[in-house]
């Protein structure tokens, strides 16, 4: 088995799959605190025949260091994926490859499998990420904007006024609180939609969206749009098993 992991900036995502394909065939998942990261160990030991740890670190060096440590003597090291040119039927266009969020490339790799037309793939978590593909696997670019809970956290923490609001989105509020969040909501969703028209009148444009906030403002899109649960850790899977090897550290 491949255990595969998603370190991202909030909670370390896991999934076990097989280590022959194919690479959608989940065996196991959950996810991980920070605060409780050498809880890998535990997932590890729960699971016996793993023989490989592929992963996507975004939440730093010293997070990727409590996780390499915590299955040290118990599996070869951690193969952090790195961003590079290409990767399964995906081209990295960004001006300087490396540059790229190693958990962005790992999402366009599981969106390419999912769909090869052109599309925009959204992943709402800590922050919000949107990466236009061309239907011929180009990464073109995208944007990186603060997810729902640090625009309302924002607000709340630079304002003498506004407080950490919860409400329903309201299309004409008349709270203070249904303003703030309703605000917040449709800065996520115009994004995505002003996007999206970059690439609307192509024929078989999708919006991918996946991730933890993503249901926050889902049904707002008005764009063409399939909910995915967590493309980062299907491209690790499609990379583990197709990708060049990734790289130890630690």
């Amino acid at each position: 088995m491949i255990l595969l992991l998603d370190a991202g900036n909030t909670r370390i995502k896991w999934r076990l799959v097989a280590a022959a394909a194919p690479a959608d065939t989940t065996l196991a998942e959950g996810d991980l605190e920070h605060a409780g990261a050498g809880g890998l160990a535990g997932v590890v030991r729960a699971h016996p025949g793993i023989v490989r740890i592929v992963g996507s670190n975004v939440a730093g060096a010293a997070l990727g260091e409590v996780l390499q440590n915590a299955v040290r003597g118990l599996l070869p090291p951690i193969e952090w994926l790195l961003p590079g040119e290409s990767c399964a039927g995906v081209r990295n266009g960004y001006l300087d490859p490396a540059q790229l969020g190693a958990d962005r490339w790992a999402a366009l790799i599981g969106a390419r499998r999912l769909h090869t037309g052109p599309c925009l793939v959204v992943c709402a978590g800590t922050a919000t990420t949107l990466n236009l593909m061309n239907a011929d696997g180009l990464f073109e670019g995208g944007l990186i904007l603060p997810g729902m809970d640090l625009m309302l956290r924002a607000l709340a923490g630079n304002t003498a006024q506004l407080p950490l609001a919860e409400a329903a989105f309201t299309p004409v509020p008349r709270t203070t609180a249904e303003a703030i969040v309703s605000g917040c909501l449709h800065a996520q969703a115009g994004a995505v939609e002003r996007m999206f028209e970059r690439i609307a009148g192509q024929p078989d444009a999708l919006c991918l969206l996946s991730g933890g906030g993503a249901g926050q403002f889902a049904d707002l899109l008005r764009v063409p749009l399939r909910r995915v649960d967590n493309l980062v850790l299907d491209g690790l899977a499609i990379f583990a098993h197709n990708g060049p090897q990734a790289t130890s550290m630690g």
